[in-house]
């Protein structure tokens, strides 16, 4: 049985004037196709070519989003230090000296906490 050779042997060549270019590749990056010569077989073959979409209000609440993580984590951190230095204290002044600094850490993690529920307060404004 003789094996069918898949691979494309035929080259098509197309000259283009700069802006045509630019109007195919425009359209071409903002496709998922990885080669330009992917996305012209397929405009070409009147296949299917999928668009990539960008929502830019989920971009902005993605980049928030992220940021508040970041911020969480850091206090979470910051208070699991707390509480092992806790664990560790054998005096009453250094108790006093750890509950004010977990006062601090426990308003600042709470402000965080509360913006956190402000955004996404907006968020579901936005969206419903």
């Amino acid at each position: 049985m003789e094996e069918q050779n898949k691979n494309r042997t035929k080259w098509l060549h197309l000259r283009l004037k700069p802006d045509e270019y630019q109007k195919i590749f425009s359209k071409f990056s903002k496709s998922t196709c990885r080669k330009l010569s992917e996305y012209a077989r397929k405009k070409l073959l009147d296949k299917t070519v999928i668009i990539n979409y960008r929502n830019q209000s989920l971009d902005e609440l993605m980049t928030e989003i992220i940021r508040l993580r970041a911020e969480l984590n850091a206090l979470g951190n910051n208070l699991n230090q707390a509480v092992k230095k806790l664990h560790s204290l054998q005096q009453i002044p250094e108790i006093k000296e750890w509950i004010i600094s977990y006062e601090l850490d426990r308003k600042i993690l709470l402000n965080k906490v509360d913006e956190t529920k402000k955004h996404i307060q907006k968020i579901a404004e936005k969206w419903l």
